[in-house]
């Protein structure tokens, strides 16, 4: 079945239908990963956004129980160059168009997926709507002009209550903005004993929780849309370790009184390159985000710039000046992508080991 898709500033690609046959209107990005497009369409920070994927077969091998980062998908929809409709591979259980059926995704397969990333790496990330062939494009960019995206992706995302994730090791509350498992995964793989709580969650729940660090996870959308989020770092600042990632920088950093912007189209993928500023070496990097932090507004904050991308110079790491407290603007589970940066688990935990130390000899 042929179906549209139509962006805000006219242009209207005519494609094939599969998985939903809803229509869906969000923002259109794209992201440049070859593989691990199941953790793509499942990772809570593309909520509600359509997604481009760039290389051009996507549902070779399959949907598998395995490489979930999400229980349920939120983004609104994915363009594709071509569809498989017969994946191979011995873990698959359901075929990209099964899925995103099951799951009430509307896709669109056949288009000219690299007239569509130029489009959006000239102009910026622009609304659309994946759509029946029969509707006017006329009247549906009129209405994308109009519409105000919704604000509210973080609270549509996080865990609506508490829970644990049990383990010997080092007592951890990871703060759910949109968490991918990857990072609950890594911190299980380390023993950690992690309870997992909502993104309004205060500071002084969490402290009562009597936690040897907290975790920022990642998240969708602008930092600044989650005020709570930024007051709750603010009060545990100095009082726990903290280690945060992506959208979970971007809170730190406002927190410690930087600021943050919208980016062009941003990162999505799975090779930036980024270089330790204090070791030099660098690592390739799996990214996920629109918002980065203002370089020239961390001169008047206690932050130390630690990271950078190669491609643009934007920033990627920060760390406290006083405070045991670090955040990375890239994912170092990667799920999808390298593994290079997955070593900062292990210096968070030698963070937490490091500030125990302290509080027995002062005790």
């Amino acid at each position: 079945m042929k179906r549209q898709l139509i962006l805000e500033d006219g242009t209207v690609f005519v494609g094939n239908s599969f998985g939903s046959e809803i229509e869906t209107i969000g923002e259109v990005v794209f992201t440049t990963g070859m593989t691990g497009y199941q953790e793509t369409i499942t990772d809570p920070s593309f909520c509600g956004q359509i997604v481009t994927l760039t290389y051009p077969l996507i549902g070779n091998y399959g949907i598998n129980r395995e490489d979930f980062e999400s229980i349920k998908p939120a983004i609104k929809g994915l363009i594709v160059k071509e569809a498989a409709t017969y994946p191979s591979n011995w873990r698959s259980d359901l075929s990209i168009h099964e899925f995103l059926q099951a799951k009430g995704i509307p896709g669109i397969e056949g288009i000219d997926t690299r007239k569509l990333t130029r489009i959006i790496r000239k102009y910026g990330t622009l609304k659309g709507a994946i759509c029946s062939i029969d509707e006017s494009p006329e009247e549906i960019i009129e209405r994308l002009k109009e519409l105000e995206l919704p604000n509210d992706q973080v609270k549509q995302v996080s865990t609506k209550n508490p829970y644990p994730s049990p383990g010997r090791g080092h007592k951890v509350v990871l703060v759910d903005f949109g968490s991918k498992h990857g990072i609950l995964r890594e911190l299980n793989n380390r023993d950690c004993d992690v309870t997992v709580v909502p993104y309004h969650t205060t500071a002084e729940e969490i402290i009562s929780l009597h936690p040897d660090g907290v975790m920022l996870s990642n998240g969708p959308g602008d930092p600044k849309d989650v005020p709570e989020a930024i007051k709750m770092v603010q009060n545990i600042l100095g009082k726990v370790p903290l280690f945060g990632i992506c959208l979970g920088h971007q809170l730190f950093a406002l927190a410690c009184g930087a600021d943050t912007y919208k980016m062009k189209f941003g990162h999505r993928g799975a090779n930036h390159p980024v270089k330790d500023l204090r070791t030099g070496k660098v690592v390739f990097t799996s990214q996920n985000h629109g918002y980065a932090v203002d370089e020239a507004s961390i001169q008047q904050t206690e932050l130390e710039i630690t990271q950078i991308n190669l491609n643009d110079g934007t920033i990627e790491g920060l760390k406290h000046k006083k405070h045991s407290a670090f955040t990375v603007q890239y994912h170092p589970e990667a799920s999808p992508g390298p593994e290079d940066s997955n070593e900062l688990f292990d210096e968070f935990l030698k963070t937490m080991e490091l500030c125990k130390g302290k509080e027995k000899q002062h005790a």
